[in-house]
């Protein structure tokens, strides 16, 4: 008796929350779905500030700073020629 006691008390379980998931799921993806729009807006917003605030309108910037050019290290090791053997 307590097998299908268990048994039906998993079976009322998972069909409640399957319900339940079913009733409340578009509210929650909703829900998420606008703070990820706000902090997205939030971001783009902030990047847009700082722009508009270090650039007068009609100039041109150039984010690229010129590279340095990497000195190639000569003693990297020594070459090891291999040859097959048949």
């Amino acid at each position: 008796m307590g097998l299908l006691k268990t048994i039906f008390y998993i079976l009322l379980f998972y069909y409640a929350f399957k319900f339940l998931a079913k009733l409340f799921a578009p509210f929650l993806m909703k829900k998420a779905a606008e703070t990820i729009r706000n902090k997205a807006e939030e971001q783009y917003g902030q990047h847009r500030q700082q722009q508009k605030s270090n650039v007068q309108e009609g100039k041109t910037v150039i984010d690229k700073h010129p590279g340095t050019q990497k000195q190639s290290k000569n003693s990297v090791g020594e070459y090891v020629d291999f040859e097959e053997v048949d």
